[in-house]
């Protein structure tokens, strides 16, 4: 019985949690979709009308030992060139990058790609703040949750009582 007492409790617990959870997801982006991190790929084009903002991943997927990926500043990525990185990674086939502030970010392949367009600029944002919900459309939404919490502890009282009579 106190097994089933916990189970129940558990679940309550994990409704109210989802019913309070945030919103804000971040995204991840594969650098350039299906084709990767690869040469002959039009990074520009790629990433033309996407918007980044703080939070959000870049995961770079390439082939071992024939690509990496270098974060420089932007006179280094104009003239591809790695000598100053700020950061370098080499090892293994893939890395992910968090963009943690706003501005511009860079990054090129060293390994003699860059100057064939093997190249990425990034620009951060802050996260937009969510659109404000219409008087009507929040005075339903609260109606439904106190609908959806008395429905579920109702449900959770009466399968109390039914273990426990």
């Amino acid at each position: 019985m106190g097994s089933v007492t916990l189970v129940v409790a558990f679940a309550i617990v994990a409704y109210l949690t989802l019913l309070t959870a945030p919103t804000t997801a971040f995204n991840r982006y594969t650098v350039g979709g299906r084709n990767m991190w690869n040469p002959g790929v039009n990074y520009s084009l790629w990433n033309n009308d996407t918007h980044y903002y703080v939070g959000d991943w870049l995961v770079f997927l390439y082939q071992p030992n024939q690509a990496d990926v270098v974060q420089v500043n932007k006179t280094d990525y104009e003239q591809c060139r790695a000598d100053n990185p700020i950061t370098n990674y080499s090892r293994g086939r893939s890395y992910a990058f968090r963009l943690n502030h706003t501005g511009d970010y860079y990054f090129i392949c060293s390994k003699g790609y860059c100057f064939s367009g093997m190249k990425l600029h990034i620009h951060s944002e802050k996260v937009p703040p969510p659109p404000p919900p219409a008087s009507a459309d929040l005075k339903s939404s609260v109606v439904t949750i106190r609908r959806s919490v008395g429905r579920f502890f109702a449900i959770a009282a009466a399968i109390t009582t039914a273990i426990f009579s």
